[in-house]
Parts: C-alpha cells; sequence; structure tokens
C-alpha cells in the first residue's frame, strides 16, 4: 500500500476530532439538531484551518442515511462515498479553474433536479472568491433562492473580494488560526497513535512555523519525520527550519541580563558560525521575553512545557519587570528594522547592543541594587548626581525663555528660598559622611529618594509616597490613593532593597493607601515647578526691555509661552 500523507490521513471525519473551531462548529451541531439549517454557507479562512474539512463533514451530517445530525455515522454508503469523493449528489467545484460565466451556468443547468441517491445535492465551491463578475451575477438567484432539495458551501482565503449581494445571501463562519498549543497538542496525538518518537520541543517549533496551518503543521511534521529517519528531535527540526538553536538565545538574553557586552557579542558570534536565520532569532527572543515577563507576573503559572522552566525562572529573577517589557519592545523594533540593515548580524547586534545601552538600571542576580561610582553609599559629592534613575534636583534660581528668544534679565526676580529638611523627632540622615550612612530617626524622603537609584515605575511609586513614620529600621510610607492603581507588592520589595542596600542594614517597608500629611518627592517637584514659573513670570514682567516693546506696540504678555529653562 502506497503511503498516505498525515494531513490527508488525519483529516478529521466528524465535527468532534475538529481542532480548534469551537465557535463555528458550536452553531453548525445546533443547527444541525434542531433541524434549523440554511441553504448557503460561506467559510472564510487562511489555509489549512479546516474550511473544506467542515464543509465536507455538514455534507455528510446532511445526507447520513441515519439520518440529519451532528453525528454521521460514517458507515453508510452516503458516508463512504463523500469520505472517498465520488458521492453524485456532492459537486465540489475549484473555483479558481472554473472562472468563466459559462462554467457557473452548466454547474447550475441540473440544480432543479432532485439528488441521484442522497437527501441534497450540495455544491461546495472552493476560492469561490476567484469567480468572475458575470458568475457572480449568474449564481445569485439560485443562491439566493434555491430549490429545497439543494444546499450551497462556499469557502474562500479572501471574503473582502467576494460581493456584499452574495455575503447576504450566506451565513458567514470565519474559522480562526489554530495557535501552537493548538497544534502542538494534535501533532502529539498524532505521532502517539502513529508510533513515531518525538521530542516535545520540536513539537512547539513545527506549530509555530505553520502559523496557524493545521494542514501546514501535518506536511512539516512529515518532512521532519523523513529528516530524522524516523523520529523527531529538536535539533533535526531546528536544522530542517533552519531556525537557531534556544541555547544561542537563552546566552545572549543572559549575557545582557549580566551587564557583560563582550559576553552578549561572543555568544552572537557563536550562533553566526551556524549560519542562523537572524529574523527567526529575535523571534526565539521574543518569544523567551514573553514567557520571562509572564513569569515574572504569575510565578505558579510558568510554561515548562518545552522541559527550560527553571532557566526561564532564572532569567525572570534577574531582570526587572520594567527590563523585560523594554527589551521585548526593543527586539519587536529590531526585527521591524531588520531589512533595512546593513546585513542581518549586525542588525541583530544592534538590537543587543541597544539593550545593553538603554537599560535603566542593572540588578545582579540577588536583586540587589547597584548603585553607580558616584552615587554609592558614603561618597560625598554634590546633590546633582548622575545615578540613572535618579530625580532631577531643582536649580536655585529660575533661567526664563520666552517663545521668540530667551531672555537674560539683570532684573530677575530671586528665586524662592531653599527649604530646609523636614525632619521629624530627632536628627535627620547625613548624607555626605564617609562610609554608609547611619540609620537613625526619619531623614528627609525627598532628598533621601535622590540618592536611592530607582527607576521607572519603582520610583514613581516612591515619589507619590509620603515617610510618616520610621522607628528605627521600621519605615512606614502612605502613598497616595490616586497611584493605587498602579501599584502591586513587588514595589516596596524593590524600595525595600533600595534602602537597605543604601543604609548597608536590614530594614522593613510598609506602604499603605491614603492621603500623605507630609510633602511627597512628586508634590516636592510640583511646588518647586510651580515656583520656578511664577519667578519665570515675574522675570519676564520685570524686564525692561520687554517693557518697553510691549509699550511700543501696544503689546500683551501671553503667559502661556513662558517656560523656565531646564538645568
Amino acid at each position: 500500500m502506497s503511503y498516505q500523507v498525515l494531513a490527508r490521513k488525519w483529516r478529521p471525519r466528524r465535527f468532534s476530532e475538529m481542532v480548534g473551531q469551537e465557535h463555528v462548529l458550536q452553531a453548525l451541531v445546533n443547527a444541525l439538531d434542531h433541524d434549523r439549517l440554511h441553504h448557503a454557507y460561506l467559510f472564510t479562512g487562511t489555509r489549512g484551518v479546516g474550511k473544506t474539512t467542515i464543509a465536507r463533514i455538514l455534507a455528510k451530517s446532511l445526507n447520513c442515511e441515519a439520518g440529519v445530525s451532528s453525528e454521521p455515522c460514517g458507515a453508510c454508503s452516503s458516508c463512504m462515498e463523500i469520505a472517498e469523493g465520488r458521492s453524485v449528489d456532492l459537486l465540489e467545484v475549484d473555483a479558481a479553474s472554473r472562472t468563466k460565466v459559462e462554467d457557473t451556468r452548466e454547474l447550475l443547468e441540473n440544480v432543479q433536479y432532485a439528488p441521484t441517491r442522497s437527501r441534497y445535492k450540495v455544491y461546495l465551491i472552493d476560492e469561490v472568491h476567484m469567480l468572475s463578475n458575470s458568475s457572480f451575477n449568474a449564481l445569485l438567484k439560485t443562491l439566493e433562492e434555491p430549490p429545497p432539495h439543494v444546499k450551497f458551501l462556499l469557502a474562500t482565503t479572501d471574503p473582502q473580494k467576494l460581493p456584499a449581494t452574495v455575503l447576504s445571501r450566506c451565513l458567514q463562519f470565519n474559522l480562526k488560526n489554530m495557535v501552537p498549543e493548538q497544534i502542538a497538542a494534535h501533532l502529539s496525538a498524532v505521532l502517539d497513535a502513529e508510533m513515531i518518537r518525538y521530542e516535545e520541543p520540536a513539537l512547539w517549533l513545527l506549530g509555530r512555523s505553520a502559523d496557524g496551518s493545521m494542514r501546514d503543521a501535518l506536511s512539516l511534521t512529515d518532512q521532519a519525520i523523513a529528516f530524522g529517519a524516523g523520529a523527531i528531535t529538536e535539533a533535526g527540526v531546528r536544522s530542517m527550519l533552519g531556525t537557531v538553536d534556544m541555547s544561542f538565545v537563552y546566552a545572549v538574553l543572559e549575557a545582557v541580563a549580566a551587564g557583560d557586552a563582550a559576553a552578549a557579542l561572543a555568544a552572537v558570534a557563536h550562533m553566526a558560525e551556524h549560519a542562523p536565520d537572524f529574523e527567526s532569532g529575535l523571534d526565539e527572543l521574543l518569544s523567551l521575553l514573553h514567557r520571562v515577563a509572564v513569569t515574572q507576573m504569575l510565578p505558579d503559572h510558568s510554561d515548562n512545557s518545552r522541559g527550560d522552566g527553571e532557566r526561564v525562572a532564572r532569567l525572570a529573577l534577574s531582570l526587572t519587570a520594567e527590563d523585560a517589557q523594554l527589551f521585548y519592545q526593543m527586539a519587536l523594533n529590531g526585527k521591524r528594522d531588520l531589512p533595512h540593515a546593513a546585513d542581518p548580524r549586525s542588525g541583530f547586534e544592534m538590537t543587543v547592543l541597544r539593550m545593553l545601552a538603554f537599560r535603566p538600571l542593572v540588578l545582579p542576580d540577588d536583586g540587589s541594587l547597584i548603585p553607580s561610582a558616584d552615587d554609592a553609599p558614603g561618597t560625598a559629592g554634590p546633590a546633582t548626581s548622575n545615578h540613572r534613575g535618579a530625580a532631577a534636583p531643582m536649580p536655585a534660581a529660575p533661567v526664563v525663555k520666552t517663545s521668540a528668544a530667551a531672555v537674560e534679565t539683570p532684573e530677575a526676580a530671586p528665586a524662592p528660598p531653599a527649604e530646609p529638611p523636614q525632619a521629624s523627632a530627632g536628627a535627620s540622615v547625613q548624607l555626605d559622611r564617609a562610609g554608609p550612612p547611619a540609620l537613625t530617626s526619619c531623614a528627609d524622603w525627598p532628598d533621601l529618594l535622590e540618592r536611592l537609584g530607582l527607576a521607572g515605575m519603582v520610583l514613581s511609586i516612591a515619589s507619590h509616597c509620603a515617610l510618616e513614620a520610621q522607628q528605627g529600621s521600621d519605615f512606614r510610607f502612605v502613598l497616595d490613593d490616586n497611584q493605587l492603581g498602579l501599584f502591586n507588592p513587588g514595589h516596596a520589595e524593590r524600595i525595600r532593597l533600595a534602602l537597605q542596600n543604601y543604609f548597608d542594614t536590614p530594614v522593613s517597608v510598609s506602604i499603605e493607601p491614603g492621603r500623605p500629611t507630609s510633602e511627597t518627592p512628586a508634590m516636592r517637584i510640583a511646588r518647586y515647578k510651580q515656583e520656578r514659573q511664577r519667578a519665570a513670570e515675574a522675570a519676564i514682567e520685570s524686564d525692561a526691555r520687554v517693557q518697553r516693546l510691549i509699550q511700543r506696540f501696544d503689546g500683551e504678555l501671553d503667559r502661556t509661552s513662558i517656560t523656565p529653562l531646564e538645568p
């Protein structure tokens, strides 16, 4: 007996054997079981998702000798003839090869005659969008009011090309692409039944390469069986598809997580020795970052289907959630820009270098914060620290610009006096001293926050917190309840680690929602901004040259155009 390919051998014969498309199957099953049948059905979707298969099963259900139902027997002569493609009452037409109006008229000549052996005469027209306009016009009247013994089943991959007059005469069902999980699960069942050895990661590779098509997945599986001499391995499938070995992708991301540019580029160079598809490498990197992000948010739902759950978990610990999201976006942009790069390898390398260059904060494997050299605890220095993520201090005096040109004013209004730190109950932390700062009573929280090296969402949350109480190493913060929707317990842990690293001693942190009774760092920044704006407006208004211009041209000062220059 000649070999039958898997896509034909494992074509579903009943609705219950279909994978996915539950939204379509439920409507058809209910219509068949409750005798609410339409005269024309249109199935749309990309290649290999089950359009023709569903149409053939529906034809069996309509003409089964046991009666119309959603479960055809599969054993009667009508079911057997339809399954074997020799039923005289199922007329399958490939519209791509019969586009002329004469072909359509010939097809419809016998519509008025009763079926030869079956209950219904079924017209299955595949790729119906290929018909000419004249053919559609010839079909319209029959499609709208066919004889009671006729059913039309239309299938197309491009429903946009169908006239609205055809669409309005059919019940339309849009079949969805298969997700890799569905494809991998079905391939596993097929290979188990075929008694073929396989590695589960290889099935995920096939599922993703199929791009939503079950037929393509089964065809690739046939190819993989032949390539692996009767067995399907991950290495064999990667070699067959030209995809990148995941070990290289892990090495690249682990080097990026460690902030090691040399190791990252060495991993790319090692990957290049195997002549990979770098676009596929970015796809694998995106997939890995997605799994890392899911593991960070839902540790109990981490995916270990590929046997690498522990490695993904380690990466989830070595990266912050902000880093994972940023790297994912960079990889996505890198994939978009790859066709414009000088060559694929350089485009891939630039994506990796962007991750290293624009990472807001570097964390070691233990998750503790690494302060920069000029902002380490115990290092005396000016308030204008350039630590990444630190909030910029307010300048002492405003420099003003207008919409036309910058104005230097000797008569500028003086800046508001700097306020002393609002320490409560005791001495504040001595910020400029040798060695780690002493953990004393409540410090000036806005000034302290600038030195903690926080970034991203954690910095935003901390900026809206007020330090309400401190007893020894216990810090109690109140978070402005307007920011509660952005807060999660991981932010409190990051703030605790930053304080612990700064003071070089264990601390505890609690954050409660409410109305802060003291000024938060965000409030201070807003207040400074308002004061600088008022000072800038006063400087412009008091400038003699501005006053002369207003008087000479009968002008009016546009306050909205006044913006203090940033330092």
